[in-house]
């Protein structure tokens, strides 16, 4: 399948707007984002979706979660200064199983977690500010099978 040269145009403009995000946000700080241009204030509030873990790839020992935020985007931008951006932005932190820690993650893609044991399982989903104040969070309680010689 070809593309159009219009086509063409819109990738390469995306794929040169994706590296430049990407040098911007190397940082990790809002300076280069600039001021809500209205009051963020009047925007709607953000509102967190997490779905059940895909039934396939679970029947296999493998959890995948997707999630998806409404009024926020995902962005590698954090501080003080990134309260201010609008539309707003953030990040999830994920928990697995009451762990002590968690891991941070900015790309709004599904999570895939694998090597969990057979048993049930926990994962938190936090939906966090770009000062990791947790603004909404799910549990997804789930049980990965025992895998038997036929699941390879």
């Amino acid at each position: 399948m070809t593309r159009s040269p219009v086509r063409r145009s819109i990738v390469a403009i995306m794929l040169a707007a994706a590296g430049s995000l990407a040098l911007t946000c190397g940082a990790a700080e809002a300076e280069s984002y600039a001021p809500a241009p209205i009051p963020l204030a009047s925007e709607p509030a953000p509102r967190f979706h997490v779905d059940t873990p895909l039934a396939g790839p679970l029947a296999r020992g493998l959890v995948v979660i997707r999630y998806r935020a409404d009024n926020l985007r995902f962005a590698p931008v954090f501080g003080p200064a990134a309260l201010d951006v609008s539309p707003r932005i953030g990040h999830i932190h994920v928990t697995v199983d009451d762990a002590p820690w968690h891991w941070a993650d900015v790309s709004g893609e599904p999570l895939i977690i694998q090597g969990l044991p057979a048993g049930p399982h926990k994962i938190l989903v936090e939906l966090a500010d770009p000062t990791h104040k947790i603004i909404d969070s799910r549990t997804v309680e789930l049980v990965i099978p025992q895998q038997t010689a036929d699941h390879h």
